[in-house]
């Protein structure tokens, strides 16, 4: 028994002394593939995949000199501050810290990381790195790119302030979150910065403002687009001596370009944000600043005598003795606006869509045709639509002074009849010949001039328009309101209802307001459950189905009209806000606000807020 015994030692002696060889040579050849590592444990368990951010992975020795950041190996650590190593398990490797916390080995197999190399951070964290040695001096690291090998290096080193390690990636170059923060908010200012519209002045100077100053356009481009969106801005007219040297002094804008800014932020269908602007944001978009006080239509200055640029006191002076010291060019300023734009790519263009919003609406009306011809002598094969916003007027029910002392109490036909002889102004010519000599005025509206054009246009029109409102001497929200006023509001949004049934692409809910394609919140209107955009969208389908032969979709409308009678009976409306208080209100409120007695015009509010409800509820 004693010898079996002593048998059984041995071998079990020999047993141990094997397992440690081969220990020790599997530990040999673990260290030449890590890079010579030493005093590493020959028991290590395998290594642990790390997929967190900043994970550590780089094979070599990492040294932390301050507090830990990412994760690393469960090598031999050794703490010389008041924690311990943390991370995963990786390859063996010798981590020493010396500050607060000791810092976190290298992990040996890891998706996020790949190179070789050493890697040193004397910031609070030392993360992964690229092949070769990277310093991180900051408060982390770097974090290298994933798979690197042999010479290839990451994009560098990079410096944080920060306490944390950076957020490593699996794949490409890394760098700090800061740094990632930072490049993103470059990004995002740089975006700014391009959605700007820039200034460009007229290449011809002799084409000119009212004041004379030179006129102009905004442009932000689109590069590789061959859409456009010429848009005319509004602001009504002058047609007199006084009624110009009026807005002069109150709107100097609109009849000058001093003050004009170097870029323009474009909002509703000039904004280049896809949100916002979702089938526009992508075009070639002009924004023309109206600076001819002459709804677009002016031709040059007044016959006699010929015009001349003062300045300083001389010009004031001038001006007001002599009515001719302004100029009128509208419709020649549209002119070299599309002059200018054909080294820009205009000549490109499949559709050209030219845009405005009240009296740049009605400037649409006037020029769509003489820039569809213009275009098209240039030798462009655009499709040149029309897009028109509360532009369509119709004429004065009161009866007044023919001669018009001020602008405000002069209705449109009567401010246009005496306007066209300043301005020299040009209607289109299947429109004009129509009409007798002196007539022409009649082609300012659109009901009048709409089944003359050959063009494409879309009308958009608020049934109880603001404006229209106002050459009535009507003004919602204002002191009072009578009801042979209140009368014809409601006659108001028949008559246009009757004015609009053979536009073939109109959208025209039952609301009291002005303008609205330049909105930010214009998608939030409908009528049916179609917002604005999307029924343009489906009016370029159906155009573009034309051109090309096919048959248009269905279910796509762009005819949209509300049938309800009521002023806001579109539960989607612009709120009504009372002047005085800046406090919304509903439309029986604002009634009751402005003087009206709801029982003697018929109107009971419980009765009546229930059958709007149900209007509502009805989609209008």
């Amino acid at each position: 028994m004693k010898v079996l015994g002593k048998v059984v030692f041995l071998l079990l002696l020999g047993g141990i002394w094997c397992h440690n060889n081969r220990n020790a040579k599997a530990s040999g050849k673990s260290t030449k593939k890590s890079g010579g590592n030493q005093g590493g444990d020959a028991d290590q368990p395998p290594p642990v995949v790390d997929l967190t951010a900043g994970a550590a992975g780089s094979i070599g020795s990492t040294r932390g000199t301050e507090s830990s950041g990412s994760t690393g190996s469960s090598g031999s650590t050794r703490g010389t501050g008041s924690s311990g190593t943390s991370g995963s398990t990786g390859s063996s490797g010798s981590t020493r810290s010396s500050g607060t916390s000791g810092t976190s080995g290298s992990s040996g197999t890891s998706w996020t990381s790949g190179s070789s190399g050493s890697t040193r951070g004397t910031g609070s964290s030392g993360t992964s790195g690229s092949t070769g040695s990277t310093r991180g001096t900051g408060s982390s690291g770097t974090s290298g790119s994933s798979g690197t090998s042999g010479s290839t290096r990451g994009t560098g080193s990079t410096r944080g302030t920060g306490r944390s390690g950076s957020s490593g990636s699996t794949k490409g170059a890394g760098g700090t979150a800061e740094a990632g923060r930072e490049g993103a908010a470059g990004a995002r200012a740089a975006e700014k910065q391009t959605d700007d519209m820039r200034l460009h002045f007229l290449k011809n100077n002799q084409v000119t403002c009212n004041d004379g100053t030179a006129a102009g356009f905004y442009l932000k481009e689109f590069r590789g687009s061959r859409r456009w969106l010429l848009f005319l801005e509004g602001g009504w007219c002058c047609h007199s001596k006084d009624t110009c040297d009026s807005r002069y002094q109150n709107i100097p804008r609109l009849m000058s370009s001093s003050g004009w800014p170097q870029t323009k932020r474009g909002t509703g269908i000039l904004s280049s944000q896809a949100q916002e602007n979702p089938h526009w944001h992508n075009a070639n978009i002009v924004f023309i600043p109206y600076c001819s006080s002459d709804v677009w239509s002016g031709t040059g200055v007044a016959p006699t005598p010929p015009p001349r640029l003062r300045q300083g006191k001389e010009k004031e002076r001038d001006r007001n003795t002599n009515a001719t010291e302004y100029t009128f060019m509208g419709s020649l300023i549209i002119r070299e606006v599309v002059k200018d734009l054909v080294p820009k790519g205009i000549k490109q263009a499949k559709v050209v869509m030219l845009s405005g919003t009240s009296a740049g609406g009605t400037g649409v009306l006037l020029n769509i045709e003489r820039v569809a011809s213009q275009l098209e002598q240039l030798g462009a094969e655009a499709q040149v639509r029309g897009l028109v916003d509360s532009g369509w007027f119709l004429e004065s029910k009161q009866q007044r002074s023919p001669n018009c002392p001020e602008t405000i109490s002069c209705s449109p036909e009567d401010a246009i009849k005496i306007g066209l002889r300043l301005w020299n102004g040009v209607v289109p010519d299947r429109c004009r010949q129509l009409h007798k000599r002196g007539e022409e005025w009649q082609c300012f509206f659109g009901h009048k001039l709409y089944s003359t054009l050959s063009s494409p246009l879309f009308v958009v029109q608020w049934l109880f328009d603001e404006e229209q409102l106002r050459v009535e001497n009507i003004y919602m929200g204002g002191r009072s309101l009578s009801e042979e006023q209140w009368q014809y509001i409601q006659n108001l949004g028949r008559e246009l209802k009757i004015s609009l049934r053979d536009v073939t692409a109109v959208f025209a809910p039952s609301c009291l307001s002005h303008t609205v394609i330049t909105r930010s919140n214009w998608m939030s209107f409908q009528i049916k459950g179609t917002s604005l955009p999307r029924a343009l969208h489906c009016w370029d389908r159906s155009l573009e189905a034309t051109r090309n032969n096919r048959t248009p979709a269905k279910g796509c409308p762009f005819h949209l009209v509300d049938t309800c009678q009521w002023p806001q009976c579109n539960p989607t409306c612009p709120a009504l806000v009372d002047q005085t208080t800046q406090q919304e209100l509903t439309l029986l409120q604002m009634l009751v606000a402005m003087g009206l007695d709801l029982q003697k015009l018929g109107l009971d509010p419980q009765e009546d807020a229930g059958s709007l409800a149900s209007v509502v509820s009805n989609g209008g």
